[in-house]
């Protein structure tokens, strides 16, 4: 009881811990990596309308959520949007078990998009009840416990069919047990006193914790907002001066993030990479099922999921060990490492082979998460943490609502209705056009970059032989 109690006034530490476990439990999802082979095979039994029909409801939900749950996770001050998103894994799982019919697939879908939604919660959530000073440790903490469940989740679920020959109906047994857990686990978190933009009458002024931390355009930004920040104390939460100065620093937020070109180029290849990845990650399992149907083959989807993950993980790792000039040589990666993953992309397109296609998933998946992680951190080292929340969800909106007009045009019954290899060879060029402009619009960074150097050089020269010089004539 001394080592909870010691936790507890830590400050820090017992909101991430718990927040931890909540993130390994929700994410350990045993049953996710064969969710194709659940639906189409005798349990659900709704095969044709899994490709064209099911899945693209879910980035229709998805799209239609994201954009109110932010503000409202704001509002509420996070606990209970991730209280929320616990509550609505559990009905995801209770209708994947127990639900028959596509009517209930269909409302499934829907679900799933407000738990995905929701998601911005718990990565917002940390920064507002923890000091400053251990932002990057809790971040680090959280993505390793995301990852770690997903990494043991679907493990548990390999070894659980491969060796154990389970039924893919006790996985999401075992999933749904999982997530009721979290969902309790969601109740122990302390309740912040402060929101990033919906200041309330007892916030907590954040400028002391972020003072001397943060680059001279940031700290302008933060004196600009003290004045609206001092308003919203004084009046009431939700009263209209609260509400009409929050929209004033979303605005104030989204200038100072959209404010640098270098910026605007890594938020757009964001967009652009993640409405294709999550394309793909959506998709991948209708792929695998096309190449070895799983109806009358051993499947290894839990196996690949896992070790994609554990390999991402370790590309994203090796960023914090490289020593580049991001802002010369930044722009020319994302173009290299977005031909790598159009590569991939057409890998999984055209084999036949199912190891060729796991092969090329994690190449795909590894290089992702490689190029990511480096923007995030070019752009979270740039801007103060309300603004990257902010553009975080702005960037995701933006992915979302590209994935929406893919899944429109490309998949969706009511469009063209693609078949599963025609829709990847269109992803693999999309990702090749990514590439193009990167590479292009990289190659020219890079020029710039040297020739400013090339006459700075000279100039520095110079100014040695003077002073050289000088020296000489005083002696």
């Amino acid at each position: 009881m001394s080592c909870w109690a010691k936790l507890k006034s830590s400050g820090w530490a017992y909101p991430t811990t718990v927040l931890s476990i909540y993130g390994f439990l929700a994410n350990c999802r045993v049953a996710e990596p064969f969710l194709t082979p659940y639906l189409i095979g005798p349990n659900k039994n709704i095969s044709e309308e899994v490709t064209n029909y099911l899945f693209p409801i879910w980035t229709y939900s998805y799209l239609a959520f994201l954009f109110p749950v932010f503000l409202l996770t704001d509002f509420l001050k996070y606990k209970p949007v991730i209280i929320v998103q616990g509550l609505f894994l559990v009905s995801n799982y209770l209708l994947l078990s127990f639900a028959p019919g596509l009517p209930a697939m269909t409302f499934l879908q829907v679900n799933f998009g407000v738990v995905t939604s929701t998601e911005v919660a718990y990565f917002s959530y940390i920064y507002s009840v923890i000091p400053l000073k251990h932002y990057q440790r809790a971040t680090s903490y959280l993505r390793s416990a995301m990852l770690t469940g997903y990494t043991f989740g679907a493990s548990l679920g390999q070894m659980l069919v491969s060796l154990g020959g389970v039924d893919y109906f006790y996985l999401n047994a075992l999933t749904l047990g999982i997530v009721c857990i979290a969902f309790l686990v969601s109740f122990f978190l302390p309740m912040p006193k402060k929101s990033m933009f919906f200041k309330g009458e007892k916030a907590v002024d954040s400028h002391s914790q972020n003072e001397g931390s943060l680059n001279t355009r940031r700290d302008s930004h933060k004196e600009g907002e003290s004045l609206d920040e001092e308003k919203m104390e004084v009046t009431g939460w939700c009263s209209r001066e609260n509400v009409t100065t929050a929209c004033r620093l979303l605005w104030k937020s989204f200038k100072e993030s959209y404010s640098s070109r270098h910026l605007v180029y890594w938020s757009l290849w964001w967009a652009l990479a993640t409405a294709g990845y999550m394309q793909i990650f959506n998709y991948i399992q209708l792929k695998w099922d096309h190449i070895e149907p799983s109806a009358t083959s051993s499947i290894y989807n839990g196996a690949v999921e896992a070790v994609s993950s554990v390999v991402g993980a370790a590309a994203a790792f090796s960023v914090s060990f490289i020593r580049v000039n991001w802002a010369m040589w930044g722009e020319l990666a994302l173009g290299l490492f977005s031909a790598v993953c159009s590569g991939a992309v057409y890998l999984m397109a055209f084999t036949s082979s199912i190891w060729a296609c796991y092969a090329g998933y994690v190449i795909f998946k590894s290089c992702y998460m490689f190029l990511i992680t480096i923007t995030i951190f070019q752009i979270a080292s740039n801007l103060s943490m309300e603004c990257y929340a902010l553009t975080f969800g702005i960037n995701t909106f933006i992915a979302l609502a590209l994935q929406t007009i893919i899944t429109v045009i490309v998949v969706d019954e009511a469009a063209l209705g693609l078949d599963i290899v025609t829709q990847f060879i269109i992803y693999g060029s999309y990702y090749g056009v990514i590439s193009v402009v990167f590479l292009i619009r990289g190659t020219y960074t890079a020029w710039v970059h040297h020739r400013s150097l090339d006459r700075t050089e000279p100039r520095e020269k110079q100014q040695d032989v003077e002073v050289i010089s000088t020296d000489h004539q005083q002696q």
